[in-house]
């Protein structure tokens, strides 16, 4: 019998990974690189957590991805919150991480079950050369309700390589992401550790000896939102072999955490805590927690780093506040525990750099932004619902944290509100708004064995410059309700409808859609919406007028509204200047996270460190103005994706997948020269549009700080001069507020205040009004200073007339506007002082109107008999006045001073 190498020598983790590689290479896989941990576009997933997101979906026909029949790839994952979730194991034991890489190798429409698994087999037994009599094996037993047989295929395999007692069949050895889309039956591999017994019961039994280390999965299913389930038009394979569980077992050690992928990790956590060496305990043998401290300070300081090198950060919603979730406890851990000063857990990225920069080099380029993990303020407690309707937030942790403070969550509640949710989504899935209707892989694959093609030619090259507004003839080829293709659409009909070529713009990039109609013989389509399903545009409308009917086959003439898209383009032309302008001023590690190109606006979100200096916001713009002003052409040509990946300075979506060909656009210089000697170009799809054609000025009217990232948004063209009209304004009537005085002036500049930060208007104007708010602040404050020294002067005055001539109140009238600080500081100090009941007044002439304070001494039994609400309720009654009781015998009113002498002398006599 085979033995297990001995030592971490034999098999590095290095050459673990490397030979698998290796293997499937032989086998003619290509390798397609680690989607990032970080879902692209997809807030419904928290992480990555086994597959590959960007292979997920229906692939255009024009990408890489779609050419794809058979791959490999190590790709990153986290499982921490979710249906695929494994904090609440993290540190307990020794195999379970947050974070983990997953080998894998994949089948699109080539190859399925009979060779996933013998492959597998050979790669464990003959390469690694791993025990043959240490492997047990479990496959799909059924589904009756659902109508699934037992997958006695995958069964009949296993046949040739393990007895009968080493393998069976489960119930949930069935694999899916989610509620819906791509699933199958699956086929476990699982390794005993210890050999020479029967492991049969330990298999799936939580048992760190016999564990799972393969996962092939058998995508032949789509999960439907009613729950039923589809056969796909092709069976693909899908497998995930746990990297670190297949390490620790080449190296012979019982524990994921004893092999070089976390060593190097332990010793920098002892080098910077100063705790005991790591000796590997679990449980109550683990008295102190030291051992499972170092497990959960090493998984998590590689969870975070992964993410935030992928475009997360900790936070308050969703993915953001799991991280923010793992960054606390390991801090906690480390502090609590391992008695670590503060700071020590960014000190940790250097080793998980070096460990793994080499294999996912982002971790280099990111690492200087990965050291700003900061600590994050904690979190209002939510229902459980809530937590996940609103924020994302998974219930399994809502659970643990829930757990860890001695609480419960309400599971039943949460279930009923669930099953709510689910039926209204339901009840929307296939129309969105807009209605838009979704085509699915059926849908599209039906479309392909039709044998349809379609371009999309959103704008037409002459030579290469780039040209549109031209009326465009095509054919009907399919007609789509969301669920099925019609022959023709009648009025009134919503549907999708597909051409053999196209002008019209369909929503990607951040760019939203073009609208427009259909025109034929036999009446009009509107066009609301333009979607793309695995390289299929969309159009999505209806058909109007009452005897109007559209057939597949029919001639139609694509009438884009190019009104709206000279609104649209301009934006999308500035979104690529605005990038390179953001790398020449704050540097080359600026990224784009995304955009929104609208007729009224763009939005563009990208990554640094720090929020943007006022002035570096100028420059910014300003560069971007200068481009404008030069009126540089702009040139569109494709190229092959190789050709145009050359190009120096050619910036892509991180995680997005481009089309080969590619279509090329560049600003100021011709793609043929750029191809020719490449330099500084812009790579993106969309129409855009020349310069100094539609393009005269851009402005942003608001920066956004999101967490590690940056949001800034902006207008151009007549939405630029419309914003600095407004600026204009509102700073002629911040400077006219400087006229008002007391309340008003206090009025007038909280109002302004709002209205400036909510407009439309340049940021540096914006900032430009901050110091003029402040310089009324504090005239503001001056003022009210002097008013209240007037106030108290006056009223005292008159309470020292008062009280020489014998009475036991007084009348005063003060001049200072409507400040009710002012006149009721008048009041207290004259009870203060002179003991008496005062009573003072305080008017308005430009607003006609009058503020009242009177007082009351508390002490003094004459003074009971004069009730202050009562006198001020007097006073103000013949002027319709109102009045509402204070404390300590104090009470406001407006307007009056008419019968306030007759009743008091009536009360006091």
């Amino acid at each position: 019998m085979p033995e297990l190498p001995p030592t971490v020598t034999e098999w590095p983790a290095a050459k673990v990974r490397d030979t698998f590689i290796s293997f499937f290479e032989a086998k003619e896989h290509v390798n397609w690189v680690s989607s990032p941990v970080v879902p692209l576009n997809d807030p419904t997933l928290l992480f990555a957590n086994a597959v590959q997101t960007n292979l997920l979906g229906t692939a255009d026909p024009n990408t890489p991805l779609s050419k794809l029949t058979r791959a490999w790839n190590t790709q990153k994952c986290i499982r921490a919150g979710g249906k695929h979730n494994d904090l609440d194991d993290v540190g307990k034991d020794t195999y379970h991480h947050t974070f983990f890489e997953m080998l894998g190798n994949w089948s699109f429409g080539d190859y399925f079950k009979r060779e996933a698994i013998e492959w597998a087999w050979e790669l464990l037994t003959e390469v690694y050369k791993l025990p043959t009599d240490r492997f047990y094996a479990t496959y799909f037993g059924g589904d009756e309700q659902l109508g699934l047989a037992p997958d006695d295929e995958a069964r009949d395999i296993w046949l040739k390589f393990l007895p009968l007692d080493m393998y069976f069949h489960l119930v949930d050895n069935f694999w899916e992401m989610g509620d819906t889309g791509p699933c199958g039956p699956c086929t476990e591999i699982h390794f005993d550790r210890i050999g020479n017994r029967d492991a049969t019961s330990l298999v799936n039994n939580d048992d760190p000896t016999c564990i799972e280390i393969w996962n092939l999965v058998f995508i032949q299913f789509n999960r439907e939102s009613d729950g039923s389930l589809k056969p796909l038009p092709a069976k693909h394979v899908d497998t995930g072999l746990g990297f670190e569980r297949l390490t620790s077992i080449l190296q012979n050690k019982m524990s994921n955490y004893d092999t070089d992928v976390f060593l190097p990790i332990f010793d920098a956590i002892h080098l910077a805590t100063g705790a005991p060496l790591y000796s590997g305990k679990v449980g109550t043998e683990d008295v102190d927690k030291v051992d499972m401290a170092y497990r959960v300070v090493a998984d998590h300081i590689r969870t975070l780093s992964f993410a935030i090198a992928d475009g997360s950060c900790p936070g308050n919603e969703g993915r953001e506040y799991v991280l923010r979730r793992i960054l606390r406890r390991a801090v906690r851990y480390g502090s609590e525990v391992l008695k670590a000063q503060e700071g020590f857990f960014n000190g940790l990225v250097g080793v998980v750099v070096k460990v793994m920069g080499d294999v996912f080099p982002e971790l280099k380029q990111h690492e200087m932004h990965i050291r700003g993990i900061e600590k994050f303020k904690k979190a209002a407690q939510e229902e459980a619902f809530v937590l996940w309707d609103t924020y994302g937030f998974p219930l399994d942790l809502t659970q643990l944290m829930a757990e860890e403070r001695g609480l419960t969550v309400d599971v039943t509640g949460f279930n009923i509100a669930m099953d709510e949710a689910r039926e209204r989504s339901r009840n929307a899935q296939n129309k969105k708004a807009g209605g838009a209707i979704v085509m699915d892989a059926d849908a599209t694959a039906a479309l392909h064995k039709m044998g349809l093609l379609q371009r999309m030619i959103s704008a037409s090259l002459h030579g290469s410059r780039l040209v549109d507004e031209l009326d465009h003839e095509s054919v009907i080829k399919a007609i789509y309700t969301g669920t099925e293709f019609l022959e023709s659409a009648a009025a009134g009909d919503e549907v999708g409808i597909i051409l053999e070529t196209t002008s019209f713009y369909a929503e990607q990039g951040g760019q939203i859609f073009d609208t427009g109609s259909l025109e034929g013989s036999c009446g009009s389509f509107q066009v609301c919406n333009v979607q793309i399903y695995g390289g299929f545009v969309l159009h999505i409308g209806s058909v109007t007028g009452e005897i109007d009917r559209f057939s597949v086959g029919d001639k139609v003439i694509c009438k884009v509204d190019y009104d709206r898209r000279k609104l649209i383009a301009p934006n999308h032309t500035c979104t690529h200047m605005l990038n390179f302008a953001l790398r020449e001023v704050l540097g080359n590690h600026v990224d784009q996270k995304g955009s929104i190109v609208l007729p009224e606006k763009l939005r563009f979100d990208f990554s640094h460190g720090k929020p943007i200096h006022p002035d570096h916001l100028r420059r910014i713009e300003s560069i971007v103005n200068d481009q404008i002003k030069d009126e540089l052409d702009v040139y569109g040509k494709e190229a092959t994706l190789a050709d145009a990946k050359r190009i120096n300075g050619l910036r892509a979506v991180f995680g997005e997948i481009y089309p080969d060909p590619v279509r090329v656009v560049t600003i100021g210089r011709k793609v043929e020269d750029l191809l020719a000697d490449p330099d500084n170009a812009e790579w993106l799809s969309g129409p855009i549009y020349q310069i100094h054609e539609r393009l005269r000025h851009l402005l942003f009217y608001q920066k956004r700080e999101l967490l590690r990232n940056r949001r800034i948004t902006a207008v151009t063209t007549d939405g630029a001069f419309k914003a600095m009209e407004l600026a204009f304004s509102l700073e002629q009537e911040v400077d006219a507020a400087s006229d008002a005085e007391g309340s008003l002036l206090e009025k007038k500049v909280a109002s302004l205040r709002s209205r400036v930060d909510a407009a439309p208007i340049p940021h540096p104007r914006k900032l430009i009004s901050g110091p003029r708010f402040h310089y009324f602040r504090k005239e503001q404050k001056k003022i009210a200073e002097e008013n209240t020294q007037k106030a108290v002067k006056a009223a005292t005055e008159m309470a020292d007339g008062a009280a020489s001539d014998g009475k036991a109140f007084c009348i005063s009238l003060v001049d200072v506007g409507l400040d009710t600080t002012a006149v009721r500081e008048a009041v207290l100090k004259v009870i203060e002082q002179k003991g008496i009941s005062v009573m003072v007044f305080s008017t308005d002439e430009t607003t006609n109107k009058a503020v009242v304070y009177a007082g009351v001494p508390e002490n003094g039994e004459k003074f009971k008999q004069l009730e202050v609400s009562e006198w001020l309720t007097a006073a103000l009654g013949p002027l319709k006045g109102r009045c509402g009781k204070g404390k300590g015998g104090l009470a406001q009113g407006q307007e009056a001073m008419d019968v306030a002498t007759k009743f008091a002398s009536m009360k006091l006599s």
